[in-house]
Order: structure tokens, then sequence, then C-alpha cells
């Protein structure tokens, strides 16, 4: 990160949690690629692929791809969509953005902020967002802004890290993320960015807090699928 901070990102919230957010994802942009399919084995895309099949989307559908980094939701998306669908990939992270552009993700990059879309209400039949819930600033009002894009009927979609179940798991989640993550994020020079990750998932609503706050938004029909040992939440909502 480029300045030192009191606190840090995974204890804050607001405006202060948002920049300083911003700034790492800026820094990692480079290798967070790379580092994506180092930390998940390959298996990220899999996962993606899986959550956007929850969404039952047709050809010619619209989607917004929440927190879209640098625009890997987008080629499922597209598959489900076809050539006459419309993606939009809406991210805070203008060097995230780049990135997407230069590997031509299949969307339209648009930068902005989560808790703020910049769309009319009921514009779009789902939403996808891999790895972002626990990056907004105030992520009621994240639910709220999806919750009022989505057109009746349409779908939220969240893959995430969680923290496992079984005693087994998570006490090789806690290895990987107190010792090799950070590690790995030292390698690239970004020790730090990959500290954020393991503590981020262990003060991040579970996905049972996570599905009862969309459904205080207004979602319907919460289902939530664990994958990879429990380490990975799938959690889709329903605009009804």
């Amino acid at each position: 990160m480029s300045r030192s901070v009191s606190q840090p990102p995974w204890h804050l919230s607001g405006h202060e949690k948002r920049e300083q957010v911003r700034e790492m994802f800026e820094s990692i942009s480079p290798t967070y690629d790379a580092m994506n399919s180092v930390m998940s084995l390959g298996l990220h895309r899999r996962w993606r692929a899986y959550a956007v099949r929850l969404l039952a989307l047709e050809p010619g559908d619209s989607a917004l791809d929440l927190c879209c980094g640098t625009g890997d939701f987008a080629y499922p998306l597209r598959k489900a969509v076809g050539s006459q669908g419309a993606i939009v990939g809406l991210d805070f992270s203008a060097q995230m953005l780049a990135r997407a552009k230069q590997k031509d993700a299949p969307m339209t990059p648009t930068l902005g902020d989560a808790c703020a879309l910049p769309f009319q209400e009921e514009r779009f039949d789902a939403i996808t967002v891999g790895w972002g819930l626990r990056n907004v600033a105030d992520l009621d009002a994240c639910l709220r802004e999806c919750h009022r894009v989505l057109k009746p009927g349409g779908r939220l979609v969240s893959v995430d890290m969680a923290v496992p179940t079984n005693p087994v798991a998570r006490l090789g989640a806690r290895v990987v993320g107190g010792w090799i993550l950070p590690t790995l994020g030292a390698l690239v020079g970004r020790r730090e960015a990959y500290t954020y990750l393991p503590k981020s998932t262990e003060s991040f609503d579970s996905p049972e807090s996570l599905a009862r706050r969309m459904t205080q938004v207004g979602f319907t029909e919460p289902l939530i699928r664990r994958l990879f040992f429990g380490n990975i939440a799938v959690v889709r909502c329903v605009k009804p």
C-alpha cells in the first residue's frame, strides 16, 4: 500500500476503508490474475461458472459484474447471455479495469462505486460479485443498490471465501491464510495485500449472515452452497 495506516482495512468501514482497499487493489493489479490462479489452484474459473449457472440466464439477458476486477466473470456470463446480451463490469480500481481491457474481457468496463451504482432502476437480469462484498465500504448500502438495479425476478450471486465449519478444514485454512498467502504475497512485494485476504475472510459475514442481510433488504429465496472443503461460499438470492 502507498501509505501507512492506523488500522488494518478489515477493521474499517466507510470512506476510509474504501480508499485503503482501492489503493491496495491498484497496487496488486499487475499480479492479480496470476495470484488468483495460484491461490485457487486454478479452480476459481469453475467456481465462477457454477455461480453463473445458478443465475439461469438466457440469451439476450443483461448482467452486471460488480467489483469486476480484471473481468474474469465476464467470460462465463458472455457464454450464458450470448452475443446479443449485455455485460457491464463495474469496479472502483482504474488499474483493475485497465487490466480487463488489456485482456479484452467481453464486457463494458465502468469505473464506479458499488454503494452508489450509476445505473437506472431495474436494468439488469443478474448481478455477480466475485470476492468483492467483503471490500465494499457499506455492505447494506451495496445490497440495496443491487436490489434497486435488478429487474423483478433478477438474481444476485456472490462467490467469496468463507471460514470452513469443519475443524480440520478450518485449521488448514488458518495455515494457508496465516503463513502461505502472506509468504506468496511477499514474493511479489505485496505481503500486506495478501494478509488482508484471510483477515477479511475471518471478519466478514458468514454465508448464513450474508443471506440474512440479503433478505433484510428485500431479496428472497436465499441459496447457500459451500465448495472446496467449505472454503468457498456461493450465496444466491432473488429479487421478487
